[in-house]
């Protein structure tokens, strides 16, 4: 017996869609490509959904099936991400930088039945569709060549404007009435370490992280918005970016392949979008490209940035040059991945904004957040008890798909909680501070050395494009960091500037003597530093390696 009186209606993906379609009809949605620009109301979108539902039915598509997207972000991606999981279905969006062999293995893992690819995405899935026994259907976006998927074992070919043409004049599908614990949408994460593994979100979950993060508290995302969402539509579903915009009516400014920085500054002139998220590595270039430009991107109000630690540097030369403010973000695939966002709080005076900006951010509503010991002791939010971050939550996911935790690796999951790998330390007011992750923790003689507050610092330096440091064997101390250094083009920089700079910033023993200077960090799938790669090749002796008397 309940003593509540409120109605049980479900929070549902179709739910999402269909108030956005209906109250917020005029809003648009543009699409940039190399061959131009199209743009489409969110009544022409809405049109455009319920025939890709229709057309997905008749290919087979049903309850909890899977549909794969290789896409962009564009208007079709869109059309996708609601017509899938409003008939029940799972999208499983694919990433498209995954190496072959994990590209194969997460088709199949997933079972995927139905792929959505774009046409100048053809010839990388090409590679493994040999491999994918379970997919019955690609449907091609757009009018590329496709024969490179001839070898498709048991899939059949369709061009995606020809099964909207034929289902155009059917009307509404009619979205079934699902229990809003479903599954809606399906993730992979990076696979960093074994195969990747699979985050299954749920209609509930994702019907609550939109309003998460279009909360004053987040994004404060609304009608009169212009959303630019640069991070993938395949990296955590764009942060939940199409679902929250969507649901406040934004209008939405799809950059499809052209992710570069002069593509995307031109656009961000011409559009005037208000509101973008992307990893700190796009905006970096884009930095980088507006150096002795006269430039406008005075239209962004906000910037959420996240994947990796955001240096201050580039928060500051957004600020300072252009009027842009980034607000660094975190969370995870695991959470969906709305995690925490550093805003200052309201005491903070002007001195004190930075302080708090550099964190990496204040745990969001609907997400609790606690820090343990290596022993599994509960540690106090006191600002100073470092352990591993533990998180659980309506929208932080509690198994992998298919996978037996714990089963030839440690568990992910504590008593209910996830362990996400991050170790830092929490303060009185809830702002986290990732120290590091647990694998990059550098230590020194029984010192320990953040990677990513040595790196935030490099790259404070004038002529540092980017900085990765790694921990590498040392015979006297275990381990010592070497700083991996990308200079910014045109510029000569030397080990000895470097440490210069370096020796009144952080303390004596975090000073590297090892520099190496490269011509790019190598990033993952989701365009985070990737460490592991900067290990073996220092292993290997393939980095040029200065070193430090």
């Amino acid at each position: 017996m309940t003593f509540s009186t409120m109605q049980e209606r479900p929070l549902l993906i179709s739910g999402m869609f269909e108030h956005g379609r209906r109250i917020y009809s005029e809003s648009r949605v543009i699409t940039m490509s190399p061959g131009g620009r199209h743009e489409a109301t969110y009544a022409e979108v809405g049109l455009r959904t319920h025939a890709l539902a229709h057309a997905l039915r008749k290919l087979g598509v049903g309850i909890e099936d899977r549909v794969g997207t290789f896409c962009w972000n564009d208007q079709a991606h869109l059309e996708a991400y609601y017509a899938i999981s409003g008939m029940g279905a799972v999208l499983h969006t694919l990433n498209i930088r995954l190496f072959p062999d994990q590209l194969s293995y997460v088709v199949t893992h997933a079972e995927d039945k139905v792929i959505l690819i774009n046409d100048t995405l053809l010839p990388l899935l090409a590679k493994v569709v040999h491999e994918l026994a379970t997919v019955r259907h690609i449907v091609v976006i757009g009018n590329g060549d496709a024969s490179c998927l001839s070898t498709a074992p048991n899939a059949q070919l369709h061009r995606y404007e020809d099964l909207i043409a034929m289902s155009l004049d059917e009307g509404d599908y009619a979205w079934p009435e699902l229990d809003e614990r479903a599954p809606a949408a399906m993730a992979y994460t990076s696979g960093t370490t074994g195969n990747p593994k699979g985050v299954v979100y749920s209609h509930r979950s994702t019907y609550l992280h939109a309003l998460g993060l279009a909360s004053g508290a987040t994004a404060g995302l609304s009608e009169r918005d212009m959303v630019l969402p640069v991070v993938p539509m395949f990296h955590a579903n764009a942060w939940g970016i199409p679902y929250a915009g969507w649901l406040m009516g934004c209008d939405f400014l799809m950059p499809g392949p052209l992710l570069q920085p002069e593509p995307l500054v031109n656009m961000i002139q011409k559009e005037k979008p208000t509101f973008a998220g992307a990893v700190p590595s796009i905006w970096t270039g884009m930095l980088h490209y507006c150096e002795g430009k006269d430039v406008d991107l005075s239209s962004l109000r906000l910037v959420l940035c996240g994947g990796s630690a955001v240096p201050e540097s580039l928060m500051r030369g957004f600020q300072e040059k252009h009027g842009v403010t980034i607000i660094q973000a975190w969370g995870m695939t695991e959470t969906s991945p709305l995690g925490a966002v550093s805003y200052a709080p309201r005491q903070a005076k002007p001195e004190e904004q930075w302080l708090y900006r550099n964190r990496t951010g204040r745990v969001s509503a609907g997400v609790e957040m606690r820090i343990v010991a290596d022993d599994g002791t509960i540690l106090p939010w006191d600002g100073e008890s470092v352990g591993e971050i533990q998180v659980r939550g309506p929208w932080v996911t509690a198994s992998y798909y298919g996978v037996q935790d714990g089963v030839g690796e440690p568990s992910k999951f504590q008593d209910g909680w996830l362990r996400t790998g991050d170790v830092g330390y929490v303060d009185k007011r809830g702002y986290c501070q990732i120290t590091d992750r647990a694998k990059d923790v550098i230590k020194s003689g029984g010192e320990w050395i953040s990677s990513v507050e040595l790196e935030n610092v490099i790259m404070a330096h004038p002529s540092v494009l980017e900085a990765a440091v790694v921990g590498v064997p040392d015979p006297k101390w275990e381990e010592r960091p070497l700083a991996c250094v990308v200079p910014k083009p045109g510029v000569t920089l030397t080990e000895q500037a470097l440490h210069e700079f370096l020796s009144d910033k952080v303390a004596r023993f975090w000073l590297p003597e090892r520099y190496a200077f490269i011509a790019e960090v190598p990033k993952t799938s989701v365009g985070k530093f990737d460490k592991k790669v900067l290990r073996a090749q220092y292993a290997d002796g393939k980095l040029t390696v200065i070193t430090r008397g």
